[in-house]
């Protein structure tokens, strides 16, 4: 896995339970963040708004993560987003086992 996906992955791992508290299908608010060429930094902030509401202090170590991906997101080339988002299918597949 290339040094860019570590660093999105371990990011993920880290601040992903506290953004993606309380929604219905975790995997699919991921997809819907890196489904298209941009990381949808629009979707994601209103996630982090919902954050900030219920837990303020983890919503300011939060948002310099959300930003780091997304930059990071974006200088990916296609085949290393695609990768990514087979990454996150997989992982919903493993998560229902």
């Amino acid at each position: 896995m290339s040094p860019a996906l570590q660093t999105i992955a371990q990011r993920l791992r880290d601040h992903g339970p506290a953004l993606l508290a309380g929604v219905e299908d975790p995997h699919d608010e991921l997809l819907a963040l890196v489904w298209g060429p941009r990381f949808d930094r629009e979707h994601a902030l209103g996630l982090w708004a919902s954050l900030s509401r219920r837990q303020p202090h983890e919503a300011v170590l939060t948002l310099p993560a959300i930003l780091s991906v997304a930059d990071r997101f974006d200088g990916l080339d296609n085949g290393a987003q695609q990768r990514l988002r087979r990454l996150i299918v997989r992982h919903r597949a493993l998560s229902a086992m």
